[in-house]
C-alpha cells in the first residue's frame, strides 16, 4: 500500500436524510459546520443529504416526490442576470 494517500482528518460524523428523517453514524472527513447530538449522549459533525437508501425509489420499491428546496427557482434565480443580458 502507497504511504500518507489516506486523509489524517477522520473522525465520526451523522449523515441525515432530511426527505425521511433517518440518520446514520459513520467515519468521514467531510466538512461541515453544523452539529448533531446523537443517541449516545455526544455531539457529531452534521451532513445533510438529499436522498439514502431509505428514500431512494430503487431502495424502497416506492415513488415518491421530494421538494428539494426549490431547486429549479434556485438555479433560474442564479442564471437570470446572464440571460437578461444576453437578450
Amino acid at each position: 500500500m502507497k504511504a500518507d494517500i489516506h486523509p489524517k482528518n477522520y473522525r465520526m460524523v451523522v449523515f441525515k436524510d432530511f426527505s425521511c428523517d433517518y440518520a446514520f453514524l459513520t467515519r468521514s472527513c467531510a466538512n461541515t459546520k453544523q452539529t448533531i447530538k446523537w443517541e449516545d449522549g455526544n455531539e457529531y459533525p452534521l451532513i445533510q443529504i438529499e436522498i439514502s437508501n431509505m428514500s431512494h425509489p430503487f431502495f424502497t420499491g416506492k415513488m415518491k416526490f421530494i421538494d428539494t428546496a426549490g431547486r429549479i427557482d434556485k438555479f433560474q434565480k442564479k442564471f437570470e442576470k446572464k440571460l437578461t443580458t444576453k437578450k
